[in-house]
């Protein structure tokens, strides 16, 4: 590997010791006990099979700090495991605070009644912003941002520019490919794939969030045959000017079959691009292009796909025919053909799409959902039954033909105040009240709403727009049952008077709640009774118990939700092996937010990991398979954000953390697992 150019003077924010270029950190890394952090599965064995590690060697120790009993040799069978949480940190460790503190276990039931505890641990692949191996002989910078030429952005905001990199990695992907093969790999070869959604400030300090483009890269790993270890060799910037970049990259998921499905989140409104957002988007393209009337608002907020090759290399796909709405995190259903959808927008709706073919997002039907309560008004997190809009069915190459040519008045005409014509329709889009009328004169206006005006042409439909901030989804094959986070339990769900009723009447939690979709075969469309080709469509959604949040008032340090339920979910992922929900945090009512594991059948609510005072918990991928290996991943964005208006964490907590996260301006990407000798 090629020496390091850039060195750090940082402490290292998981050793608490001094810290360290990324070429001195991967050797502490190897040589590291405690670094070794995996759970891992052996093939063959009944039920939930898990090991610490395949050598006598390593067996029978754990860390010499650790309370847990020392490691046994795990042959036999495991009947269950159980996560066993920790305290969140205060003040009293005001270092566990500004950093990726994790005290939390695992324990291993078998199928003879011995059970076995293990330490957690988290183990950093880099900080954003670091010099990393390009797999080429060279280094490149982790989240370096690019424009459409592939060249790197830089920011002169506050006097001599430097490079302008992402502090906000989130959605990943840990991903095998047949054949692999690259240089530098002496175990099994493994990818992960890392969005990066935005940079949250220029040196200047000012916001820029959509303002910039979104990267993403495929990191290359060396899995360590033996204890699982994950070490990065190669960072691979992917190509993005195909598909005129990326705009606001959010959470994401692994496919079935072996890609990564990414997000634009919060589609550009084409008609107001100036007035939205002190026109951001126009600062995105002049960013990305050099021009801020460059880039074209349809194509964003769409579904892009990274497909990796075995050289470690990958290339990006957008898919124009799932909707162009607020995507979060879809969940692909095991008939490798249903999609079901997050929309992290206020008057969001619940889409799916059925495509035509297992495996290909090419072509396929868009729907959107129609609930009716079936609870108490304005009562809890409230129950419902969920009925099907068919929205329309539509290739990829058509949609994108009509973005690369249709103007926004091509499709319809959007008033903001009210025009006093009944041609027009009031409906709510992104909490505001508009008067929209398709364009009667284009013969294609209404299949080119339906997918690059979604959100406006779904409301006109009757779809339930109440939504808000619908995040992550994911899925319980087993139960047949489907979870989406909705991050706060607010506006549209709560006051139909100002966002529009669309038969949601629940109680204000702005903490938010994860609901539970039941899954079902045999549906039909409401609007054209046509048959649902899928056996995984949701039919009703509640929130499980201890699912909910729980707004309080600020405690001592600061919280405003309770300390010990979960606040604004977000990513959430769900694990057939180990019967549990993970749900990672982005809430602005926990000082620090946390990752959770939430046991489906005991529904025991257990801390995992807490991330940086002021970082949302991002980036979560559990795998229940590697190589022998399961992996939790998770990230985290912009540490410290938010802690000036805490001036009682600020004093003790900030110093720390702009310590370690480069000024807030670093962020990690890493994994959980177990924490071995």
């Amino acid at each position: 590997m090629t020496q390091v150019a850039e060195k750090t003077t940082e402490a290292n924010p998981y050793s608490h010791e001094h810290s360290v270029s990324y070429d001195t950190a991967n050797k502490i890394l190897q040589t590291s006990a405690t670094r070794r952090s995996v759970l891992t599965f052996l093939a063959g064995v009944p039920m939930l099979p898990l090991a610490g590690c395949t050598t006598a060697s390593t067996m029978g120790q754990v860390s010499r700090n650790s309370a847990s009993t020392p490691l046994m040799p795990m042959t036999k069978a495991v009947k269950q495991v159980k996560f066993i949480g920790m305290e969140a940190p205060s003040l009293d460790n005001p270092e566990q605070m500004a950093t990726v503190y994790v005290d939390s276990k695992m324990q291993a039931d078998f199928t003879d009644g011995s059970k076995q505890v293990y330490d957690l641990a988290y183990t950093p692949f880099f900080l954003t912003g670091d010099m990393v191996p390009d797999g080429l002989g060279g280094t490149t910078r982790a989240g370096q941002l690019y424009d459409i030429h592939n060249k790197p952005l830089y920011d002169a905001s506050a006097g001599e520019p430097v490079p302008f990199y992402s502090n906000c990695p989130d959605g990943s992907s840990l991903i095998t490919v047949k054949g692999a093969k690259v240089p530098g790999v002496k175990g099994n070869p493994v990818f992960a794939v890392v969005q990066f959604e935005y940079a949250s400030m220029d040196r200047s300090g000012k916001d820029t969030w959509g303002r910039l483009p979104s990267p993403i890269a495929v990191l290359t790993l060396d899995q360590n045959p033996t204890t699982g270890e994950l070490k990065l060799v190669k960072y691979h910037n992917i190509d993005t000017s195909k598909v005129h970049g990326l705009w606001i990259t959010c959470g994401a998921s692994l496919s079935p079959w072996g890609t990564h499905l990414s997000s634009e989140e919060y589609e550009p409104d084409a008609h107001n691009l100036a007035g939205e957002d002190d026109g951001k988007f126009l600062d995105f393209s002049k960013a990305l292009y050099g021009d801020q009337n460059k880039a074209n608002p349809y194509h964003y907020g769409h579904m892009p796909e990274v497909f990796v090759n075995p050289d470690g290399t990958g290339f990006v796909k957008k898919h124009y025919n799932l909707g162009r709405i607020s995507h979060e995190l879809i969940q692909m259903m095991p008939d490798e053909r249903t999609a079901l959808m997050g929309d992290d927008t206020t008057n969001g709706g619940l889409f799916m799409f059925v495509a035509d073919k297992p495996r290909d997002l090419s072509s396929g039907h868009l729907y959107v959902a129609k609930v009716k309560q079936t609870s108490a008004k304005r009562m809890g997190t409230g129950e419902f039954t969920t009925q099907w809009i068919h929205l329309g069915h539509a290739t990829s190459n058509e949609i994108e033909a009509m973005a690369n040519t249709f103007k926004p008045e091509d499709i319809m005409s959007v008033k903001y105040q009210d025009p006093k014509d009944p041609s027009y329709t009031k409906i709510y889009f992104g909490g505001k009240p508009n008067w929209v009328k398709l364009n009667s004169k284009n013969k294609h206006a209404e299949k080119a709403a339906a997918f690059l005006e979604t959100h406006r042409y779904a409301a006109l439909k009757g779809a339930s727009m109440a939504f808000s901030k619908m995040e992550g989804t994911t899925v319980n094959i087993k139960d047949k049952v489907a979870y989406s986070a909705m991050a706060r339990v607010e506006k549209s769900m709560v006051d139909p008077v100002k966002y529009g009723d669309h038969g949601v009447h629940v109680a204000l939690n702005k903490s938010g709640a994860v609901y539970a979709h039941k899954l079902s075969g045999g549906q039909k469309t409401i609007n054209n009774a046509m048959p649902i080709n899928s056996e995984w469509v949701p039919v009703s959604m509640s929130v499980p118990p201890n699912l909910a949040g729980q707004d309080i008032a600020a405690d001592e340090l600061g919280n405003k939700s309770h300390p010990d339920k979960i606040s604004c979910p977000d990513n959430i992922k769900y694990s057939e092996k180990m019967r549990t929900l993970f749900i990672g945090e982005d809430s602005g009512t926990h000082v620090n937010n946390f990752l959770w594991a939430y046991n489906v059948d005991t529904h025991e609510l257990s801390r995992l990991l807490s991330t940086p005072a002021g970082a949302e918990s991002t980036g979560l991928h559990a795998i229940d398979e590697v190589n022998g290996f399961t992996y939790i991943m998770s990230n985290f964005q912009h540490p410290g954000e938010g802690l000036a208006d805490n001036p009682k964490v600020a004093e003790k907590v900030l110093p720390l953390i702009n310590r370690h996260y480069k000024d807030s301006y670093g962020a990690a990407v890493g994994y959980l697992g177990l924490k071995l000798e």
